[in-house]
């Protein structure tokens, strides 16, 4: 990475702030979708289809944010590398927050027939635009700000978005679901969490007014001066075709084990094993907690151990933990459902914490964005979004649970071999 003066404490605790704010609003914005389709979608936008089918139709428009997020990892990733971090970041927050909200007015086939999935689909396409994009520009703006020595632990705070974002959502089903009669939750109730996303719109026009861009795009802005700089993604294409494959390797396991467990098994265990949807809520909302700590942990050891080491323990703990996750759930046991899934995101948030400083600096910083972008965003179209899908189809297919174990550790094999292929990219000396 480019060498950056250090920037103040106050300025860079800011920072953190906003980005661990935005981060998490806008994944909140992101998985209430998962949360929806795995129990109201269904009934609402397939009515007619069979209880199998209209499950699968549902996660088939939840993959299509995830379809939608290379596009925007593309998209923002050149506006990232050649307008700004901050500028890209900005529009996907705004992005999301829009098409978040009308969800949550969108009429139902009951009102609208057809044309109700349809718009489904199309919303959700432009939030996996925003959320392909918005990656980028967060954990660039924190890591290229903080310097080498706080890389990683900076890394962490866009990063533990995620688990906060899951966490706020599953609390908002909750208060909802629980604070009024079921047949009113299907009705409406159901909406409150998606219009509750007009609160990222302050966080919006915070970081537009308060926030600079990073000093490694100020300072490559001010050599592109004079001589134009060539397309940043043809660039990363051409010259880090490596680190974009290997990098979005990195990403199956924990997408994998994640996705699994906030959509899957949510609409496994209420539907198969006879849960209480509240309660598997709960248990996913305890989960988020166990991971965000972890998180953190996981970038800040990086910036003393490397970024490898704990991406290789992770991606071992979660081959290891593959068949044990389901064994545990299958028990119909909330206390192992939530060991079942608080291991497997200890083992995941081990890779997931370093993986916002590691994806940066694999990439040189005139084509960061784009390459970070789309390393990331690749992964989610090959893993995050088809993988409640696969897991749904694998279970009717094959009839036990074991086979989604298989694909865990499928998964996992690919991260470890994908972490063994790549080089260590912190410098113990910098620090």
């Amino acid at each position: 990475m480019v060498s950056v003066a250090p920037t103040e404490p106050k300025t860079l605790r800011r920072l953190m702030a906003a980005g661990l704010v935005g981060s998490s609003l806008e994944w909140y914005d992101f998985f209430i979708y998962a949360t929806a389709a795995a129990l109201v979608f269904p009934k609402l936008f397939f009515p007619e289809a069979t209880p199998i089918v209209a499950l699968l139709l549902s996660f088939s428009t939840f993959w299509a944010g995830f379809i939608a997020r290379p596009i925007g990892g593309l998209v923002f990733g050149h506006v990232g590398d050649k307008v700004g971090r901050k500028p890209a970041l900005v529009i996907c927050l705004a992005l999301m927050a829009a098409a978040t909200f009308l969800i949550g007015l969108l009429p139902t086939s009951a009102t609208l027939g057809v044309g109700a999935p349809l718009l489904l689909v199309l919303l959700r396409f432009l939030q996996g635009i925003a959320v392909g994009g918005q990656w980028g520009g967060v954990v660039l703006l924190l890591t290229e700000t903080s310097g080498p020595q706080k890389r990683g632990f900076a890394g962490t705070f866009g990063q533990a978005g995620v688990p906060i974002g899951v966490l706020l959502g599953n609390i908002a089903f909750i208060a909802a679901s629980t604070t009024m009669p079921a047949a009113t939750f299907a009705s409406w109730g159901w909406r409150i969490p998606f219009l509750a996303s007009a609160l990222l719109f302050p966080v919006v026009l915070f970081i537009q007014l308060k926030v600079e861009d990073s000093p490694v795009f100020r300072e490559l802005a001010a050599k592109r001066s004079d001589a134009p700089a060539p397309a940043p993604l043809a660039e990363a294409l051409r010259t880090h075709r490596k680190q974009i494959i290997y990098g979005a390797g990195l990403m199956f396991a924990s997408n994998a084990i994640f996705y699994v467990s906030i959509a899957g098994v949510l609409s496994y265990a209420t539907a198969t094993l006879g849960l209480a949807r509240e309660s598997v809520l709960v248990v996913s909302l305890l989960s988020s907690l166990v991971s965000i700590p972890v998180i953190l942990w996981s970038g800040h050891a990086s910036d003393r151990l490397g970024r490898r080491p704990l991406i290789i323990a992770g991606a071992v703990g979660l081959i290891v933990w593959a068949f044990p996750y389901f064994l545990l759930v299958d028990t119909g046991s909330l206390l192992w459902l939530f060991v079942a899934t608080a291991v497997g995101g200890v083992a995941s948030s081990l890779v997931y914490g370093p993986i916002a400083a590691y994806l940066g600096e694999l990439f040189a910083p005139h084509v960061r964005y784009s390459g970070a972008s789309l390393a990331y965003q690749l992964a989610s179209i090959l893993v995050s979004g088809g993988t409640p899908f696969i897991m749904t189809a694998l279970l009717g297919a094959t009839g036990t649970s074991m086979s989604v174990s298989a694909f865990l550790l499928l998964m996992s094999v690919v991260t470890l071999v994908s972490v063994l292929r790549l080089p260590e990219t912190h410098q113990p000396e910098q620090v």
